[in-house]
């Protein structure tokens, strides 16, 4: 059962956060900047001055490494002049005149560091945002990038790293302009936003717990970039709070006719009649629309959207903040983050939460 009176308790709420997620959550920024420290100092910029690719290759690894390749390649693939391969493995045709990027936390993932010995062999560019130590980091055999955590999180929540990872690989190639300071700089702003301290009427990550308590959630995404971050919500939901939700593109949401009846008759008001002992089918479902595009055609999109479920929630933060998509889509995935964190700590249901120690001064 929910113990919503545990949000609005500061005192509680650091008691019961014993292994210190919603600390680690709000380091997001940190991880970003620490990062932009490591590929400076690995000359990441110079390493991948190579000219124009003849593919990028984004290797994907269970973990965050998935949402984060979905946002990196929705970014990338309005205007990337070179083709963008996504695949679970290294390419048997890889060669010198690609480049290669994944995001693990897992440093003795055997696959990918076959995969990544052979990359480097055949004289691939690679670029690793992963632990230096393992099989993994030593695949790379001076040969690439590694770009390891210098922020102790744990990794269900290390997805700023691999963002930013991404993004400055993508900077360096020169197949995209992302202001990675600026992500920084917004992050640190949804967790004060999203602090503790802060009431849940003040706190969007509060809030949004709320919202999805005892619903059955369904993130549904407005754009490419919205779809990625529902994906990594879905995943945090699970990760946290024991929370089982539907991530899918708007569109082909709406494709699954009778999850569309579900969500329709659920969207209207509550039957005052109703016997819950006898007519409480169980969860409803909460369906949220996530927006990251800005402009005529993203209003026009949401516009359209909520006619149709009028019921539904829409999570935009460009209506919040300043920044690029990149920016809005990290600050989203932050803020359920810190929700996943909330519910579960609410719940009492903190998936994975032991496997996180908190340094000690």
């Amino acid at each position: 059962m929910l113990d919503d009176t545990l949000l609005d308790d500061p005192a509680r709420l650091a008691e019961v956060d014993s292994a210190g997620l919603l600390r680690a959550a709000a380091m997001a920024g940190a991880q970003v900047r620490s990062t932009t420290e490591a590929a400076a100092e690995a000359d990441l910029a110079d390493r991948l001055d190579i000219g124009r690719p003849r593919a990028l290759v984004f290797v994907v690894r269970p973990g965050v490494g998935r949402a984060v390749t979905k946002l990196l390649v929705a970014l990338l693939a309005p205007s990337c002049p070179v083709p963008v391969v996504v695949s679970e493995a290294v390419p048997s045709w890889i060669g010198a005149l690609d480049v290669v990027f994944a995001h693990t936390d897992d440093p003795a993932d055997r696959e990918l560091a076959a995969g990544i010995e052979r990359a480097s062999r055949y004289g691939a560019t690679v670029v690793l945002s992963a632990p230096d130590e393992g099989p993994v980091a030593a695949s790379v055999a001076g040969k690439g990038v590694v770009l390891a955590p210098r922020v102790p999180v744990p990794p269900q929540l290390t997805f700023a790293r691999g963002l930013a990872a991404g993004l400055l690989t993508a900077n360096a190639l020169g197949l995209l302009v992302a202001d990675v300071e600026t992500l920084a700089d917004q992050l640190d702003g949804e967790a004060e936003r999203g602090h503790l301290g802060r009431d849940s009427f003040s706190n969007p990550a509060k809030a949004l717990a709320l919202s999805l308590a005892d619903r059955v959630p369904m993130l549904w995404g407005l754009d490419p970039l919205a779809v990625a971050v529902a994906e990594h919500g879905a995943y945090a939901l699970g990760a946290y709070a024991g929370v089982v939700c539907d991530a899918a593109d708007y569109r082909q949401a709406l494709a699954r006719p009778a999850l569309r009846r579900v969500v329709l008759a659920g969207s209207g008001e509550r039957d005052i009649f109703a016997d819950p002992d006898f007519d409480d089918a169980g969860p409803k479902p909460r369906v949220l629309l996530l927006a990251v595009h800005g402009g005529p055609t993203a209003d026009a999109a949401r516009h359209e959207a909520s006619h149709t479920l009028p019921g539904a929630g829409i999570i935009a933060p460009g209506d919040e903040i300043a920044g690029d998509e990149p920016v809005r889509a990290g600050v989203l995935a932050l803020r359920f983050e810190l929700a996943a964190v909330y519910l579960g700590l609410a719940a009492g249901t903190m998936g994975g939460a032991g496997q996180y120690a908190p340094a000690t001064a």
